[in-house]
C-alpha cells in the first residue's frame, strides 16, 4: 500500500535532527510498500534534496523515498509567532496534498500539533484511514512551561488536539505519558499503541576512534580526562543551566578532569554560552550542531551521555527523547536530571545515574562518581549496549510500528466494506 506520511521536520541521518520518520519510511520500503514524506525545511535537518525550489516545493526520490519539501524554513531559535506561521503555512499546503494525492493511509506525527490537520480533512472528506502519531502532549507541555498563556490559543489548540486524536483511525504515543493522554481524550486504548524512540543500532555499531574523525584530538581533550556529551535541542524545554550549575560546582571542588560538552542550537544557546564565559568555566564547552553520521564518532569518543530537561511534571512521562536513545546505541551510560519512566528505565537496567532533579551537587557527585570508578562506568556502558540491542532496538520497533499503520488500515477497509458509504465522500 502507498502512504502519505507528513512530518514537518523530517531529516535523514546527514541531518542533524532526529531520523525516526527516516528509518520508519525505510522500513515501510522493506516490507514492500511506498511512501511519499511530506515536509518543510528544517534548520537542523537535511531531506536529501538539493534542486532548487519551484513554486514554493520541490520533490524528487531519496533513498526510495517520495520527498515533498516545501520550501517553509524553520529554526528551533525562530520567534514563537514567526515559527507558528510556518507551522500554518505548513498545514494550509499539507491539505491540498491531503486532496490531491494518491494514497491507501495518512500518516501524521508531531510536533508541531498542526500536523494532525491533513489527517482530519483526508478522515471526514476523503473516507481516508489516518494514523496519528504523538511525540510530545500539546496543549499540555507549553501550558506546563508558561509558553503560551493566552487562553484563546490553549482552548484552539485543546480543540485540535481533541478533533485529531478523535479523527484517527489509530493513534501511536511515544511514551507511557502520551497514551494516557490520549487516553484521556476519549480514544479507547486498543486503538492506540505505545511505540517508543528506538535504538539505531546498526548506525551505531563499529563505531570507534580509528573509524570516525578523532574528536577527542581535535578538541584537544585528554584520553584520561571524562567527557560527558549533550547532544540535542538548546531551548526552554531543555533546562540546559543545570549544566552550566554542574560546570560551576566541579570547577568549586577542583575537578578539571571531568569536561562537559553541548552539541547543538537553539534559543538559549547564546545566554548559556554568555553565562558560561561569565562564569569563566572552561570545563563547559559548546559544539554546533553535527549530523548524525558524525555524531557516531563524538559519542563513540565520550564516557557518558547527558540526558537534561527541566523538572517540569509533564516532562516525566510525557517526552520520548531521541537523544536518550543515541546514547544507549553508542554503548553510553546515561546521566538523566528529572524522574520519571527513562529514570526508572535507567536505574531498573542500571544504564546511569538518575539524578536528583534541580540539585548541582547531585549532578556533580555523579560525575564524579563516573571519573573516579571507571571500571564500573564501563559495565554500565555494555549493559546500555546490550538494553538497546534488544527490546529497544529500533528494528524492532519498526516492525511492531509497520505493521500497527497497515493493520490498521486494513481493518479500516473491512469495516468500511460492510458499512453503508459516507455521507461526504469525494473520492479517491
Amino acid at each position: 500500500m502507498h502512504i502519505l506520511y507528513f512530518h514537518q521536520h523530517f531529516s535523514t541521518p546527514d541531518g542533524a535532527a532526529g531520523t525516526r520518520s527516516y528509518e520508519m519510511a525505510r522500513r515501510l520500503l522493506r516490507e514492500g510498500h511506498s511512501v511519499t514524506m511530506v515536509c518543510g525545511s528544517y534548520a537542523q535537518g537535511k531531506t536529501g534534496l538539493t534542486t532548487p525550489f519551484g513554486k514554493g516545493f520541490r520533490r524528487g526520490f531519496v533513498d526510495g523515498i517520495d520527498v515533498i519539501e516545501f520550501d517553509l524554513q524553520y529554526a528551533n531559535e525562530d520567534s514563537f509567532a514567526r515559527r507558528s506561521g510556518v507551522f500554518i503555512k505548513f498545514a494550509l499546503a499539507s491539505i491540498r496534498l491531503a486532496f490531491s494525492e494518491k494514497y491507501d493511509v495518512l500518516f501524521a506525527t508531531t510536533t508541531p500539533l498542526t500536523a494532525g490537520i491533513p489527517g482530519i480533512f483526508a478522515k471526514w472528506l476523503r473516507g481516508k484511514p489516518f494514523v496519528f502519531e504523538v511525540r510530545d502532549l500539546w496543549p499540555e507541555l507549553p501550558r506546563a512551561m508558561g509558553v503560551i498563556t493566552n487562553p484563546f490559543v490553549l482552548k484552539a489548540m485543546s480543540v485540535l488536539e481533541w478533533a485529531s486524536y478523535r479523527s484517527a483511525t489509530r493513534c501511536i504515543g511515544l511514551s507511557p505519558g502520551i497514551v494516557d493522554g490520549i487516553a484521556r481524550r476519549g480514544v479507547d486504548r486498543s486503538r492506540i499503541a505505545m511505540i517508543a524512540n528506538g535504538c539505531d543500532v546498526d548506525l551505531f555499531a563499529g563505531t570507534s576512534s580509528d573509524t570516525k574523525e578523532d574528536f577527542r584530538r581535535d578538541l584537544a581533550i585528554p584520553d584520561d580526562q571524562l567527557l560527558a556529551v549533550y547532544c540535542g535541542t538548546h531551548g526552554l524545554a531543555n533546562g540546559l543551566d543545570a549544566v552550566i550549575d554542574a560546570g560551576i560546582e566541579l570547577r568549586n571542588r577542583g575537578r578539571d578532569d571531568i569536561l562537559l560538552i553541548l552539541v547543538g542550537k537553539g534559543q538559549k544557546k547564546a545566554q548559556l554560552m554568555e553565562r558560561a564565559k561569565a562564569e569563566n568555566l572552561n570545563n563547559v564547552r559548546f559544539l554546533d550542531p553535527i549530523s548524525k553520521t558524525r555524531l557516531t564518532g563524538l559519542l563513540a569518543q565520550a564516557d557518558l551521555g547527558l540526558q537534561i530537561l527541566r523538572n517540569i511534571p509533564e516532562f516525566a512521562y510525557g517526552t520520548s527523547p531521541n537523544k536518550f536513545f543515541d546514547y544507549l546505541s553508542a554503548g553510553l551510560p546515561v546521566l538523566n536530571n528529572y524522574p520519571g519512566w527513562l529514570a526508572d528505565m535507567i536505574g531498573e537496567q542500571k544504564l546511569g545515574f538518575a539524578i536528583e532533579a534541580d540539585s548541582p551537587a547531585a549532578f556533580a557527585d555523579a560525575l564524579e562518581k563516573a571519573a573516579n570508578d571507571r571500571a564500573a562506568l564501563k559495565q554500565m556502558g555494555q549493559r546500555a549496549k546490550t538494553f538497546a540491542c534488544g527490546p529497544m532496538n529500533r528494528e524492532h520497533l519498526s516492525k511492531q510500528w509497520v505493521d500497527w499503520v497497515t493493520e490498521g488500515v486494513v481493518h479500516s477497509r473491512e469495516r468500511h466494506a460492510s458499512a453503508p458509504p459516507p455521507a461526504i465522500s469525494v473520492g479517491s
